[in-house]
């Protein structure tokens, strides 16, 4: 509270500004030492009345002064008909409030005075502290959610809010945040130990200390809050959902330093948008355990079940052809919004160590939908819905994926390191498909001139057929979609009716059967070849 209630003065200047009366009260002592400031704390006014107060008192002022004293009560009528003039001299040169109190008014009024002004002070910001907590609420249960709390808290705090996400990225700022600054000192604490970097400002470790979690890299607990103070500025940054990870921050700023009152406001926004977040995981990993389900139904053969589960989910299954992705556990967030994708463990569709991320996605965008993954990726061949074709896409996307996961990668013709190839090379992940897996570890048991000769010679008519239509190049596309007339079509960008004609071209050409599936390895077999 200021001093200008007590000493009768009306106006309603805040505290801290304008004049001498504005000064901030804590408390009221009473002493007549010549010196008591070993017994003060700083904020207290100060009553006295003056018996061994005698000659100069520009000493006695100064040290009040330097103390933090609010302001000095002199009362009259006791030892001094009125305040001595040495005393009003050397208060007004320190700038020190000085009040005379009459001989009518005990200390212990004042006292009583001040410590019911300072109650009733404590009761108003407790009351503004729970309405600004209840528009806090309100404003975290609207559509907008998080963003609405952010906003929210901005307001209350006559500043900015922002809030950020794990990484550091923004999410949401109000008008004027200085994210800049924030994002500078949550890199920093990422940084390795040893490492530095220069900004602008303080920062000021608060609270208590959670492990290492606030970035990777940096050894040694962190702190659970940061205070930033700049030049017209005060930040103050929070993790949300504590623990050794947080799962995003929030950051608040304003130009003056926060009171007590406005760090509740704040921990209350930031209790609401840790709760927001948590319910929001424990709704994400709902339906994660259900996608899990659904992918179980789906390899008991149990497709329509598995459709009518998902539909609450608003979730939809590709059509077939369709091909299997298999990759880490952590791939599932940047897999999700592309396509189906479940966790599946080792032992069963459910979550749990050792999980990977499984991902059914229609057969021609499946290598794009793989480079959508932080991380390697293994591609089945095209398949359908049944059980068996389903299983066995399955294992071959988690062999693929061990492939992928070594380092193993498709041998690139010279001249070849653009389109397919490229996008796997430039890719966020390395994308192994099974057919290329298979293929390699074939020929690599074969003599390469003896391979060579061998596609050559079983190619030959239709390379002298002619380029126009490609049947090398249907062939290919034919036998890469699993013999799928509309997955070859539309990799080719013709109608299936036409792709038929080429292969009954084919078949007349080459003198086989392309039912035959000994004369589809063997044609497969030459068309990889010709790849190397």
């Amino acid at each position: 509270m200021a001093l200008r209630p007590v000493a009768g003065i009306p106006g309603s200047a805040t505290p801290g500004r304008g004049g001498v009366l504005d000064a901030v009260v804590r408390w009221v002592a009473v002493s007549e030492l010549a010196d008591p400031t070993p017994y003060l704390e700083g904020g207290e006014l100060l009553l006295t009345t003056g018996m061994r107060m005698e000659g100069d008192q520009t000493q006695y002022v100064a040290r009040l002064v330097a103390r933090g004293v609010a302001g000095l009560g002199f009362g009259v009528g006791v030892s001094h008909e009125e305040v001595p003039a040495a005393l009003v001299s050397a208060a007004d040169e320190a700038g020190l409030p000085l009040l005379e109190v009459p001989r009518e008014t005990p200390f212990i009024a004042i006292g009583k005075a001040v410590s019911e002004l300072l109650a009733a002070e404590q009761y108003e910001e407790i009351t503004r502290a729970f309405a600004a907590q209840g528009r806090l609420t309100r404003a975290a249960l609207r559509p907008e959610g998080m963003h609405a709390v952010i906003d929210r808290l901005a307001k209350e705090v006559g500043g900015w809010a922002a809030l950020l996400e794990e990484s550091g990225e923004v999410r949401h700022a109000t008008r004027g945040a200085n994210t800049d600054a924030v994002v500078a000192e949550l890199t920093r604490l990422r940084a390795p130990e040893g490492a530095t970097r220069e900004g602008e400002g303080t920062a000021h470790a608060t609270g208590d200390t959670t492990p290492a979690g606030w970035g990777a890299g940096r050894a040694g607990p962190l702190p659970a809050s940061l205070a930033l103070s700049g030049p017209g500025e005060h930040i103050v940054v929070q993790p949300l959902a504590g623990g050794a990870r947080p799962r995003g921050f929030f950051a608040v700023g304003a130009e003056e330093p926060f009171s007590p009152v406005t760090h509740t406001v704040i921990n209350a926004a930031g209790s609401l948008l840790t709760l927001a977040m948590e319910q929001g995981r424990t709704q994400l990993e709902a339906v994660r355990r259900t996608r899990s389900a659904v992918l179980e139904l789906l390899l008991g053969g149990a497709k329509e079940q598995a459709r009518a589960v998902l539909r609450p989910l608003g979730g939809r299954l590709p059509e077939e052809p369709l091909a299997v992705l298999a990759a880490d556990a952590d791939a599932i967030e940047t897999l999700e919004p592309h396509a189906f994708a479940a966790l599946l463990g080792d032992d069963g569709a459910h979550q749990g160590a050792g999980s990977l991320a499984v991902t059914l996605v229609a057969a021609l965008v499946a290598e794009k939908a793989a480079l959508e993954a932080d991380g390697p990726v293994g591609v089945s061949l095209p398949c359908g819905y049944a059980p068996e074709s389903l299983h066995g896409a399955l294992g071959q996307a988690r062999r693929a994926l061990e492939a992928a996961r070594s380092g193993w990668a498709p041998a690139i013709p010279l001249g070849a390191a653009t389109g397919r190839n490229s996008a796997r090379a430039n890719g966020r992940g390395r994308v192994v498909r099974f057919g290329e897996l298979a293929g390699q570890g074939l020929l690599g048991l074969l003599d390469p001139a003896a391979v060579q000769a061998f596609a050559a010679a079983l190619l030959a008519p239709l390379t002298a057929y002619g380029a126009k239509p490609d049947l090398v190049g249907s062939l290919r596309a034919y036998l890469d979609s699993n013999g799928h007339w509309d997955a070859a079509a539309q990799r080719l960008g013709v109608h299936r009716h036409t792709l038929r004609y080429r292969m009954k071209r084919v078949t007349e050409l080459l003198g086989r059967d392309l039912d035959d599936p000994g004369v589809r390895a063997e044609l497969w077999l030459a068309l990889q070849a010709t790849r190397r």
